[in-house]
């Protein structure tokens, strides 16, 4: 009975926010300010979502959804595809210094994410990205967090797999893609969310990179709906709750793969 107390209250505290931002996002601005606070609406306005889907030319709020929806899609399948190259190579191939290349890839998990952003920034803009979408999706997508994730699940796939394969005759790229790649599917999904969700919610990257609205995904581009001297709550909260649909969707279709595969990539080494 108490461990059912226990999820029941842990239930509200991460289910409590969410249903205040929906609350708030259907309230008017002086129900929104006014004290002592109301969790829902005492009569629900639609205004708020009128303002997002309206937008201005310095507010294109749809706009930054969909570049938020582009970005974070390319970015995520991006490091599925370095990702899991990469860790099919340490996990399963044999090469010389393979243990020392595993070393740096980890390593860099030691440092700062910080320490990287003027270096970053000065390959973007010899590239010739910055101001663009581009700069949102190619950095970060060799990180050193995927490499090492599926690797640990990799290396729980029997060798004899392989070994049988290529008996067979098949070559690595084909036990890769039609043995690995299949049985990795919850693995594959965790890293898939969580890349999703890394280039999502991020604020301080977009910032350094993008100067024109139009380019701006939600989390800086929310921020501007904040006034000088005003807040208007209900659209502040409006636009959350709009960034919020695509991760609980996401989440809600591969939260059994999710599972699975934290639970199985394991620290085998």
């Amino acid at each position: 009975m108490k461990r059912y107390t226990l999820l029941a209250a842990l239930a509200v505290v991460f289910v409590a926010p969410l249903l205040w931002a929906l609350g708030t996002s259907l309230k008017s601005q002086s129900e929104a300010t006014r004290m002592p606070p109301t969790l829902f609406p005492t009569e629900p306005v639609t205004r708020a979502y009128g303002t997002i889907f309206e937008g201005t030319t310095q507010t294109p709020v749809l706009r930054w959804f969909a570049n938020s929806l582009i970005a974070a899609t390319l970015h995520m399948l991006l490091v599925l595809a370095v990702s899991s190259l990469a860790a099919y190579a340490l996990a399963r191939l044999e090469f010389r210094g393979k243990r020392l290349m595993f070393v740096v890839i980890v390593s860099t998990l030691l440092v700062p994410g910080f320490v990287f952003l003027i270096p970053q920034f000065l390959i973007i803009d010899q590239l010739g990205w910055l101001d663009s979408l581009t700069a949102l999706i190619v950095p970060g997508a060799a990180g050193a967090f995927g490499v090492f994730f599926l690797r640990q699940f990799f290396l729980g796939l029997p060798r004899e797999l392989d070994e049988a394969a290529l008996v067979e005759g098949a070559n690595h790229w084909q036990i890769f893609t039609r043995i690995t790649l299949p049985l990795s599917k919850p693995a594959l999904a965790t890293l898939a969310v969580l890349s999703f969700l890394a280039n999502w919610n991020d604020f301080i990257w977009p910032i350094f990179v993008i100067f024109s609205p139009e380019y701006f995904t939600l989390p800086p581009g929310l921020s501007i709906l904040q006034g000088a001297y005003t807040i208007d709550y209900p659209v502040i909260m409006a636009g959350a709750v709009l960034a919020g649909v695509p991760v609980l969707i996401l989440f809600a279709l591969t939260q059994r793969y999710v599972i699975e595969g934290i639970s199985r990539s394991g620290l085998k080494g």
